[in-house]
């Protein structure tokens, strides 16, 4: 198995003020157009990023997600990552303007890096758009190519030494695996190939685990270095990413970035580097949050084990946005 050790990058760091709160914008899951298409269609926040994120793209987000989602298909497709996307920041405006929250930093694990990269003032929402189109297409054409097989399955219940034993038969066989999300004590994401991954799966079942998941395309795997330079080339390299107004927690390494370069190079570990949300989860600890808003669909970074042991949770969703309340006034500045 090879497995690369991310490096904190080297950041500016203010003194942490105890009792704060952290908006993270989770990874993306399967989530249905049942859950937030009035959400979108219907809130002020939603529409007018579903408006930029048309004219970005050429094509109506909104009517594209319905379509596929009717359908089933598409669901990691350039349209879905868009919605997705909007979703989260909408919810994240919502809460600020009606719940009153007042995050002192903020953090996205997986695909969830976009949309805080959005929220910090990195990158504005348009071109967050504009990336994450481009990036999906890279990405579609670079596993059309290389790793066809390859894909990422999530284990949970399986503690570490189960999960190597597991991995150690593959490496007997000669079967490439890699690590590629560390998420909670016995929860893991694994990138493997597709032809033995139900003999993992039932290997995993034996040895008490338990089997969730699987995504493709694959994610965050140190065999895809290739990847990472491919998007780095053809798309990172024309995008200007900008001192973060809040500082924003690395999914790689947990570093604390407050510098556009530890922005840009968390954009690029994500091909390559296995997410650490628990070295996350230390770091926001170790800048006084108390609480993290959990900003989007989420079944997983709010309700791991580690994130409920050492935060008050608070989920944004649609649900919860839908529901008519108070506006409060946000001290914030309005975003992009």
């Amino acid at each position: 198995m090879t497995e690369t050790q991310p490096e904190a990058q080297p950041e500016a760091q203010s003194e942490p003020r105890q009792g704060g709160t952290a908006v993270v914008f989770p990874g993306m899951g399967p989530f249905r157009f049942t859950d937030v298409g009035e959400f979108l269609l219907t809130n002020p926040h939603a529409r007018r990023r579903l408006a930029i994120a048309d004219e970005v793209v050429g094509y109506s987000v909104f009517d594209r997600y319905r379509q596929s989602d009717a359908e089933e298909q598409g669901q990691y497709a350039e349209h879905t990552q868009i919605a997705f996307l909007t979703v989260c920041l909408s919810l994240a405006d919502w809460a600020e303007e009606t719940l009153g929250e007042r995050p002192e930093l903020c953090a996205g694990p997986s695909f969830g890096q976009r949309a805080a990269v959005t929220y910090a003032g990195s990158l504005p929402f348009e071109e967050t758009v504009r990336l994450t189109a481009e990036l999906a297409r890279c990405e579609e054409e670079y596993f059309r190519q290389e790793h066809r097989d390859a894909v990422t399955h999530c284990v949970i219940h399986t503690p570490e030494e189960r999960l190597r034993e597991a991995l150690a038969e593959l490496d007997d066989e000669g079967e490439w695996h890699d690590i590629s999300g560390y998420i909670d004590r016995g929860f893991y994401l694994v990138s493997l190939r597709e032809p033995v991954l139900d003999r993992f799966k039932k290997r995993i079942g034996e040895l008490g685990g338990y089997n969730m998941y699987t995504m493709w395309p694959p994610v965050h795997a140190p065999a895809f270095s290739a990847l990472r330079r491919k998007a780095e080339e053809e798309v990172l390299g024309s995008f200007e990413v900008a001192d973060p107004e809040l500082p924003i927690v690395a999914d790689a390494s947990g570093a604390l970035l407050t510098a556009a370069d530890g922005v840009r190079t968390m954009l690029l570990d994500t091909f390559d580097h296995p997410i650490r949300w628990p070295d996350m989860v230390e770091t926001m600890r170790g800048r006084g949050i108390t609480k993290v808003c959990i900003a989007g669909p989420d079944n997983l970074f709010g309700r791991v084990t580690c994130t409920g042991e050492n935060f008050e949770v608070v989920a944004i969703d649609a649900r919860k946005a839908m529901r008519p309340r108070v506006r409060q006034r946000s001290a914030r500045r309005a975003r992009r």
